[in-house]
């Protein structure tokens, strides 16, 4: 092991840093919109299919978390998260039947992807 090495290795971080909750549905979020984006982009629609049941599964799982009782955000952000969920599996029946495009699901994604940024990111 070189001097680099060494010195990077006795510097690192003991753990990797704490993900929470917030960064960790900020990323699935991102690689879900990613990979639908590419698959638009490339005209792919065996990927695009996959990318819209990962963004299906993503916003159903959402909207089971936002349905608890327990869930501590406001009760109308809740209900427009419901109703993104329901908007984003009706919207993806149309896409899979090739009567219209992704781009509205994506636009849904980043417009998500903005309210979970971390204050002061300017991604």
């Amino acid at each position: 092991m070189n001097a680099y090495a060494q010195a990077q290795s006795a510097y690192a971080p003991a753990t990797a840093p704490t993900r929470t909750a917030r960064s960790a549905e900020y990323e699935v979020i991102a690689r879900i919109s990613h990979r639908l984006k590419k698959a638009i982009k490339n005209d792919d629609f065996p990927a695009l299919a996959e990318a819209l049941y990962e963004n299906n599964k993503l916003w159903t799982a959402l909207a089971v978390d936002v349905a608890d009782d327990d869930n501590l955000l406001p009760d109308e952000l809740r209900a427009r998260i419901i109703y993104l969920a329901e908007f984003t599996r009706l919207h993806t029946h149309k896409v899979l039947r090739k009567q219209d495009t992704a781009i509205p699901l994506l636009e849904i994604n980043a417009l998500i992807l903005g309210g979970l940024k971390p204050a002061g990111e300017t991604k």
